[in-house]
């Protein structure tokens, strides 16, 4: 710290002298300091008290330092020790007087304390409070000059647990004379700090001739059984460490360099525990070696964090399998043995089948249950020298390395591979149990083998994605990729346009009119997206849905959809056109959490009536659990939105469910529709379906309507909406305004 420019007039503040001095004046202090330094990797350790001035300012006064090598000292004036709280670290009175703790970055700190601290060379800090029995007494503190560290839990642990030791011997100084002070001042520090600290002969088994009480705490073993049993130390060294520990010793005392070491060593309950032991050599006056004082510290904890980083480096936290991580550094190690040794390679990627509706359905706890389960099958369907990973969510990874080839023809490892394939398919065919409830589950396969399908880490992964999506779609056990239909490079590179485009927003809304039969006015408008391509090329949504549910994006392009016709609604409205606007749920968007929330308040914010907005769900989609599609559109009916049943006719509905479920509307399919003039089977069932609704008080709509015929049909029936090409296609929101006000020609025509 800068001298302060008042520092010549603070009079002397009046420390605790019997305390301070006897605290600035410990070298034990200073040593146990300094070990706290290095096992934290601080460059600065330090003790503050508080003094206060005859006007009653409150100065910090420094009693004690600890510097790494090369590390500046807190003040660069020989003799200055002191520095005013104010106005400059006033917070630190407000924080460190409550009983907490600072930690942060110099950079993220106030102005005024950043420029001292800066000036001082410290990137980050740590400051822990010091507390007696009559009040706030100052602060230990720690400083790194290099980066600016985080400081974690166990290290600020450890700082306040040497902060209490400091506490308690400044209570115990203060109500013992000064002969006692000057007797015990070694004695107290030691058996205070969080550690054993010890003396020990410079012998091979480094014999103790003192030890403190610690060691019973940390080792189980009381101080006379440490210092009667001088092998003792070396037995109870974890064998994998006793070696390493006894060498450092030996080199310690034959050239009295530091001994400093982290080893395993076993309590007496047999535990083992991690522990940080340093030790340094002293002379005496003629300086020859004649004893080696040391500390040692338990950082088990500390360890344990190590190595579950580690750990989750190169493994998923939930199943403990291999992380896509580590599976991608293998399966480069398994191209490169395989090229030099003409084998192969192969990459099979699984995907969990509607894995979203366990998670809906059963909560997520259920669902990271049958995950587990499933990495457990993998790993059982696969062979030793197998890797089975799991690359995120409900997908997995299995290398299979060293595949037998002749050439080009990797015929024998594609067979292995489609082998591997059925065992894991066989090995999800058995039940599972997951939140009390029997459930199955089927899964999506895709394989990719070097060299045919790729000769690097990357474009084998990404064919077995491909490959893995085909099989999704087709429908198939497994796809093997370019082992069919599947031209895998065109997909990747449509997966590649797709993801660009959710990112880019490429997409655009076009209504299709939606008329009252009988009348022949529009009525309402169904939203449709389109992808548009930068070159001007119109995606329809049949190319694309499909594959954005498979790869996760639907959710991203549904909210885009809402946002944007509550947008064209409000235009609409400024020109006084006032239609109903509908728009369509896939099945993966009509199952995710919290959906009528989002939608609602996104219709909301705009300032939409609800009960304008039509939400349509297809019948499969309804059906598939019809328990929790209820609730779904309970949530969706009661804040005021209209429910469609979109393709009515082509699942399984149990006309039970439909009765009870909040429908407004359903829409028969284009399927019946078409030809519905002259198709006597399908006028029985469009017939059928019309009185159906008509007994359950549900609008119909006739979806698909291209003909004169087929209207008449359908009006004469009692179908009270329709939409379809003989009124008009799907078109741009500003023709949607020239049709409100000129009219549909075939609909006056009908009219």
């Amino acid at each position: 710290m800068d001298v302060p420019q008042d520092s010549s007039q603070a009079a002397h503040p009046t420390a605790d002298l019997g305390v301070a001095s006897a605290a600035a004046a410990s070298s034990l202090l200073s040593e146990s300091l300094a070990n706290v330094g290095r096992e934290l990797g601080a460059d600065r350790v330090y003790v503050f008290e508080n003094v206060r001035d005859p006007d009653g300012r409150l100065w910090m006064n420094l009693t004690s330092e600890w510097l790494r090598d090369g590390t500046r000292g807190l003040f660069e004036a020989p003799g200055t020790k002191l520095h005013p709280y104010s106005p400059d670290f006033t917070r630190w009175i407000e924080v460190l007087g409550d009983r907490q703790v600072l930690a942060s970055s110099v950079a993220l700190l106030p102005e005024s304390e950043r420029r001292v601290l800066a000036a001082e060379k410290t990137a980050s800090f740590v400051a822990v409070p010091i507390f007696l029995a009559d009040g706030w007494w100052g602060f230990l503190g720690a400083d790194d000059c290099g980066r600016g560290r985080v400081w974690g839990p166990g290290e600020i642990e450890l700082l306040r647990v040497m902060a209490g030791a400091i506490a308690e011997d400044v209570e115990r100084r203060r109500r013992v004379s000064a002969e006692e002070i000057i007797g015990d001042r070694y004695r107290s520090i030691v058996q205070h700090i969080p550690a054993v600290t010890y003396i020990d002969a410079l012998d091979d088994s480094a014999s103790t001739l003192y030890v403190s009480p610690q060691v019973e705490e940390l080792l189980g073993y009381t101080p006379h059984e440490w210092m009667n049993d001088s092998d003792l130390w070396l037995r109870i060294l974890h064998p994998d460490d006793r070696a390493r520990a006894a060498a450092e010793n030996q080199r310690h005392n034959e050239t009295g360099e530091t001994f400093s070491l982290d080893y395993r060593i076993y309590r007496k309950d047999g535990r083992i525990l991690w522990v940080h032991d340093e030790a340094r050599m002293f002379r005496d006056e003629r300086g020859v070696p004649t004893f080696s004082l040391g500390v040692m510290i338990d950082i088990t904890e500390i360890k344990r964090g190590d190595e579950k980083v580690a750990f989750l480096t190169y493994h998923d936290e939930l199943t403990g399998l291999p992380s896509r991580s580590m599976f991608e550094e293998l399966l480069e190690l398994s191209i490169t043995r395989a090229r030099h040794h003409e084998a192969s390679v192969a990459v099979i990627c699984v995907d969990i089948d509607d894995f979203r509706l366990v998670n809906d359905s059963l909560g997520r706890l259920a669902g990271d249950e049958v995950l587990n389960v499933v990495a457990g099958r993998l790993r059982e369907a696969a062979r030793e020298t197998d890797l089975v990973a799991r690359r995120s969510g409900d997908t997995f990874l299995l290398l299979l390395a060293d595949l037998e080839r002749e050439g080009e023809n990797v015929e024998a490892a594609v067979a292995r591979a489609e082998t591997a394939a059925r065992r894991i398919l066989d090995s999800l065919a058995l039940p599972f149990r997951a939140g009390g409830t029997e459930l199955y589950v089927s899964a999506s396969i895709g394989i990719s083998l070097f060299p045919q399908d790729g000769d690097e880490t990357g474009s084998l992964l990404r064919n077995a994605e491909a490959a893995m999506l085909e099989s999704k779609k087709g429908g198939h056990a497994y796809v093997v990729s370019n082992r069919g239909a599947l031209d895998s490079s065109a997909k990747l590179r449509f997966v590649t346009r797709l993801r660009k485009a959710v990112e880019s927003q490429r997409w655009a809304l076009h209504y299709q009119p939606i008329l009252e039969l009988a009348t022949g006015r529009m009525h309402g408008v169904e939203a449709l997206i389109r992808w548009m391509e930068p070159d001007g090329t119109m995606v329809p949504p049949g190319d694309f849905i499909p594959l954005a549910e498979e790869l996760g994006l639907i959710e991203a392009i549904g909210d885009w959809v809402v946002r944007e016709l509550v947008y064209q609604s409000q235009a609409w409205r400024e020109l006084d056109i006032d239609l109903d606007i509908s728009f369509n749920l896939s099945p993966r968007q009509f199952w995710q959490p919290d959906l009528a929330k989002g939608i609602l308040e996104r219709i909301r914010e705009g300032g939409v009536d609800p009960s304008r907005v039509v939400v349509e769900i297809t019948e499969s989609s309804a059906m598939n659990d019809p328990d929790g599609a209820q609730a779904i559109l309970e949530d969706l009916h009661a804040g005021g939105l209209r429910i469609a049943i979109d393709d009515f006719g082509t699942g399984y509905s149990s006309l039970a469910r439909i009765r009870d479920m909040p429908v407004d509307v359903l829409k028969i399919d284009r399927s019946f529709v078409s030809g519905v003039d002259v198709d006597p089977q399908n006028q029985s069932i469009v017939s059928a379906f019309i009185e159906l609704a008509r007994g359950l008080g549900v609008t119909t709509l006739a979806e698909g309507i291209e003909s004169e015929g087929e209207l008449a049909f359908v009006l004469e029936r009692g179908c009270v909406m329709g939409q379809g090409f003989y009124f008009s296609k799907p078109v741009p929101p500003e023709e949607i305004i020239a049709l409100s006000y000129g009219g549909l020609p075939a609909a006056r025509v009908a009219s």
